[in-house]
């Protein structure tokens, strides 16, 4: 059974950046396709950004695009968000996901089999 567990969530000013980590354990990291999702109070969990197994592939929702990065080592079993100019409306509990299953649209959290807790992010304006 894979593990998936977030770091890095904090409180950050406007404008300012934070770096999330995402560890897995338990099963063969270059296995699965990974993914970020977010979710703000009273809002639905919403995609972020989507990696492929090898990395070599990536999306991004458009609020985010151009501001955040996502990427994976495969040796080190990690899964990172680089999130810069961080605005108030990025606030949200962020999460990664992983999922087995070729599928066409990655954007839907239902194509993901795997959850992390979730890490909080909060941006102040």
């Amino acid at each position: 059974q894979v593990q998936l567990v977030e770091s890095g969530g904090g409180l950050v000013q406007a404008g300012g950046s934070l770096r999330l980590s995402c560890a897995v354990s338990g099963s063969t990291f270059s296995r699965y396709a990974m993914g970020w999702f977010r979710q703000a109070p009273g809002k639905e969990r919403e995609f972020v950004a989507a990696i492929s197994w090898s990395g070599g592939s990536t999306l991004y929702a458009d609020a985010v695009k151009g501001r955040f990065t996502i990427s994976r080592d495969n040796a080190k079993n990690t899964l990172a968000l680089q999130m810069n100019s961080l605005k108030p409306e990025d606030t949200a509990v962020y999460y990664c996901a992983a999922r087995t299953r070729t599928i066409v649209d990655v954007t839907p959290a239902r194509g993901y089999d795997y959850w992390g807790q979730g890490t909080q992010v909060t941006v102040s304006s």
